[in-house]
């Protein structure tokens, strides 16, 4: 299967913006081969737009027809991030739509990141499952939650294959983009696709970098700090390789972990 990462600006509060962008990178990931497009968190309507906007943009899973459409017309699937509504409360989603239009995961981000999340969001996450599509196992999380190990572990043990982040990873943080994220991939022999926001907002200096990283660790492809599209394969047969070179998780003794956890 071949991934697309999108890095990109988007449309700030502007989600008609952002349906059409997206319809557009979904073309041009299609015309290269890929599979599944990857897109910022909080893609569709910005960041770092406060609650009025956040709570203005939000939207249901009815709201999000038009990304089903496109994943339908080209027949590819799509996560990214978006406001979702909960009752009264907005949720920093993800969503994985296949590419029959089908929504597999809707995902809340679990650890919400200082004053700029808890202004805007609720922490309504709590849930770490796994969609199947086209024979892989695949998770989500958002941004900071992969600076924890534990949201990574949890979607490991249950048997990931892939974990795609959504990110809107801002300066001076360039050291979880170059060295988090493929430890990640390591620790968990997993791949792990992280998209980030390029360019400025209201403040925010985006560091870009985002990247595709390999079970092994390996960087398989890495955005700069500029927009950008990147690929990247992923083997079911070279992940296979890697875990049984390497079983840490048959020498695993987890017995002896039950104080971290409190």
């Amino acid at each position: 299967m071949k991934i697309s990462l999108c890095q990109t600006a988007g449309h700030i509060n502007n989600p008609e913006a952002g349906f059409a962008l997206m319809a557009q990178m979904a073309a041009e990931a299609k015309a290269a081969g890929a599979d599944l497009l990857l897109l910022p968190e909080m893609y569709l309507s910005g960041y770092n737009i406060g609650l009025e906007n956040a709570q203005k943009w939000a939207i249901d899973e009815k709201g999000l027809e038009p990304a089903r459409a496109i994943a339908r017309d080209y027949a590819m699937a799509l996560v990214f991030g978006y406001p979702e509504r909960v009752g009264t409360d907005v949720a920093n989603a993800a969503v994985l739509i296949d590419g029959n239009g089908e929504i597999l995961l809707n995902y809340r981000k679990s650890h919400l990141y200082g004053g700029l999340d808890r202004d805007m969001f609720k922490a309504v996450g709590g849930e770490f499952t796994l969609a199947s599509w086209r024979g892989l196992k695949i998770g989500l999380l958002i941004c900071y939650d992969i600076e924890f190990p534990e949201p990574a572990r949890r979607l490991a043990l249950a048997g990931a294959d892939v974990i795609l982040v959504p990110t809107a990873q801002m300066e001076p943080y360039e050291q979880v983009a170059r060295h988090v994220i493929p430890a990640r991939a390591f620790e968990n022999q997993v791949y792990v696709a992280y998209a980030n926001h390029s360019g400025a907002e209201d403040g925010l200096q985006y560091i870009g970098l985002s990247s595709i990283c390999g079970p092994n660790g390996a960087i398989l492809a890495q955005a700069g700090r500029e927009a950008a599209m990147i690929y990247a394969e992923i083997d079911p047969v070279h992940q296979a390789t890697v875990r049984r070179g390497d079983p840490l998780f048959a020498d695993r003794r987890p017995a002896l972990y039950g104080p971290i956890a409190n």
